[in-house]
């Protein structure tokens, strides 16, 4: 929208606001709730200076709370993507329609609306948005900034052009000159190492690096960590040999297998006492997969620097380090209340302690994937590295569910129960169930009738899987189940898509929601095969990946999706419990993702999205890599699940 934006803290006083010329305020969502001791302090007075304000999630429920208003902790949450009833006659929402799909993500709801303000939109009971139009204070329940609110951009256009007046004059040209001469102040005359994957995000840092320093200046490095795709590395260096960058590529694969890092004793322990990590080829635990993997580009850099005679303090690391990276690992510079959904390997604790000493630096930090794009196009790199499929550093580390023993936790059973009645709703409504009143109260009527369609016409059986994967839900991280769903006839997308959505409202312990290719599954498995990252593990996914991408390009559709994680799980299918064979095989997961922002997205979906033939054929192929055992297809939104499953 080209509306030049600060992001300041939410205790920023009101009276430098005001100083500072400001147009309007907008406060984001956040895991907190406004009654809690350790709430987020602020100014009250920044909704009474006179500003347009527009609250998103707790922002709404801080402005109704100052303004003497409500907010309880409602017995039902709601996260995922609704159709609200609004009031389109409200500025906030003019030009839209009285229903609009949103995306909401929270536990605590607005009850008593306070004086001065309406309801604008509703969620079935629950208050959806807040407006004192007189005053120009505005509230949202739901998140207009994100890709699953379908028409929040115009939301966010009447409230910048129509409420605030502000003006769109700030151009990516702006905020490329804006990078280079923070770059320029930072470096001066020192040298620059710049960590380069070959993805858009540090290709676009490396570039402005270039535009902004003399040549001899920047030092580009490929560390391939043994973690790469096939043949990954050499197509890098190819690439970017070709736009001029001299790379120097680095194989460090044994030393991230024996990596390393210190971590807190326990995660309640709050005292400096540290403790070494397990190598990484023998950890499970993912956060710690990432923080070794972050900690040992540092040290491999390190190397490098010293290798070429040069001094680690008397050398910039440079990093194409995201403001969603920042968000998700609750980085102090995206927002001092966030919740760490994943530390991201260019947020480590090491790479804190380098920003700390001013020896990092991170021109992108403020950007999103596609406004980093647009500068990629700006600064004239190519079409075929812009839009590149975006692959994690951690590489195919974060795509292997390492585990030692299955995850089943004292609610296994009950969430079990949960979903049978879901997947068999319309006979289930026929027996009552202690449990059939918590799957109805989820539901809208409009839901429970399409559920009670899509269960007459299909044959359905959903479970639990005893492995853990990363989700987001309320603003904070989820650590838990997978569902996974077959059904005995051809699977009907759209069906499928609505349960996905609906599994995990209920059971607030699924993260996500598989579909698993293949006859109807009788005995789901409970255990699993003992998985770490071995060079076997690593060649099985590597060669899944290798397919499941090699068709994708060949059918054409690889520029429809964003990105396409292919992940390997230690589940193995289709043994009889009697018989106790032991787990040893593995299974693959799909996860195709379409989003523009990366902070939220949906599937796609076969027959829509994506032919239902081009899905079909990687299922085919992948099947016959040896020691497979099954595939699935992720349905998630994200949220629940993240884009990866780690």
């Amino acid at each position: 929208m080209y509306v030049r934006s600060e992001i300041l803290p939410l205790d920023t006083p009101a009276f430098i606001i005001k100083e500072h010329g400001y147009r309007a305020i907008i406060i984001s969502g956040g895991p907190a709730s406004v009654y809690a001791e350790d709430a987020p302090r602020f100014d009250p007075a920044i909704f009474s200076i006179g500003k347009p304000v527009l609250g998103i999630c707790y922002g709404m429920q801080l402005m109704n709370k100052v303004c003497l208003g409500t907010v309880h902790k409602k017995s039902v949450r709601e996260d995922g993507v609704f159709t609200i009833g609004l009031d389109n006659t409200c500025p906030l929402f003019r030009g839209l329609q009285k229903e609009e799909v949103v995306l909401l993500t929270h536990g605590d709801s607005v009850d008593k609306v306070a004086d001065g303000f309406k309801v604008v939109a509703q969620s079935g009971s629950i208050i959806a948005a807040i407006a004192n139009e007189q005053k120009k204070l505005y509230g949202t329940q739901f998140h207009p900034e994100v890709d699953l609110t379908e028409r929040g951009v115009e939301m966010l256009r009447n409230f910048l052009f129509e409420i605030a007046l502000c003006t769109s004059n700030f151009t990516v040209q702006n905020r490329q000159q804006n990078c280079i001469d923070e770059i320029q102040k930072k470096v001066d005359k020192s040298k620059v190492l710049v960590l380069l994957s070959g993805g858009v995000d540090s290709t676009v840092c490396t570039a402005l690096l270039n535009k902004a320093l003399d040549q001899d200046q920047v030092i580009a490095v490929h560390i391939d960590n043994g973690f790469m795709r096939k043949k990954e590395s050499q197509s890098v260096e190819e690439a970017l040999t070709k736009l001029g960058i001299k790379l120097k590529v680095v194989n460090a694969a044994h030393t991230f297998y024996n990596g390393t890092t210190t971590l807190p004793i326990s995660d309640e322990d709050r005292t400096p006492r540290k403790r070494i990590s397990k190598t990484l080829n023998t950890t499970t635990n993912p956060e710690e997969k990432r923080k070794i993997i972050g900690d040992t580009f540092v040290q491999v850099a390190n190397k490098v620097i010293g290798e070429m005679n040069l001094k680690p303090e008397e050398v910039f690391l440079a990093q194409g380090t995201l403001r969603p990276d920042l968000i998700e690992s609750a980085s102090h510079l995206a927002s001092g209340k966030a919740a760490v959904i994943k530390t991201h390997h260019n947020d480590t604790e090491l790479i804190r302690k380098l920003r700390d000493e001013g020896k990092v630096i991170e021109p992108l930090k403020d950007f999103h994937k596609d406004e980093v794009r647009t500068l990629g196009r700006e600064l004239g790199l190519p079409e075929e590295i812009v839009c590149r499929h975006p692959f994690p550093g951690p590489g195919l580390s974060i795509r292997v569910i390492c585990a030692e023993e299955p995850y089943i936790c004292k609610d296994f059973a009950e969430t079990n129960n949960v979903l049978k009645i879901i997947a068999d709703f319309s006979a289930s409504v026929k027996k009552p169930h202690a449990l059939l009143q918590r799957v109805k109260s989820c539901m809208s009527d409009e839901e429970e009738d399409k559920l009670m369609q899509i269960t007459s016409l299909h044959s359905l059986n959903a479970f639990l899987l005893p492995i853990k994967t990363v989700g987001v839900q309320g603003d904070c991280r989820s650590y838990s189940y997978v569902c996974g769903v077959t059904s005995k006839e051809s699977p009907h997308w759209e069906s499928l898509m609505f349960l996905a959505r609906l599994i995990p409202r209920m059971c607030h312990t699924v993260n996500r929601v598989v579909y698993v290719f293949g006859s109807h599954v009788k005995e789901p498995p409970t255990d699993i095969t003992p998985t770490f990252l071995t060079a076997g593990v690593l060649g099985t996914l590597r060669q899944a990946d290798f397919v499941a991408h090699s068709i994708l390009r060949e059918s054409g559709y690889s520029g429809k999706i964003s990105q396409m994680p292919v992940i390997l799980t230690p589940l193995h299918f289709d043994r009889d419990p009697l018989q106790k064979q032991p787990s040893c095989r593995r299974s693959v997961v799909i996860r195709t993702f379409i989003t523009s922002d990366f902070m939220t997205g949906i599937p796609a979906q076969p027959g829509n999205h994506i032919p239902e033939k081009v899905v079909v054929e990687m299922v085919k192929e992948i099947k016959k890599i040896p020691g497979i055992s099954r595939v699935m297809y992720d349905l998630t939104s994200k949220p629940p699940g993240t884009t990866e499953w780690e």
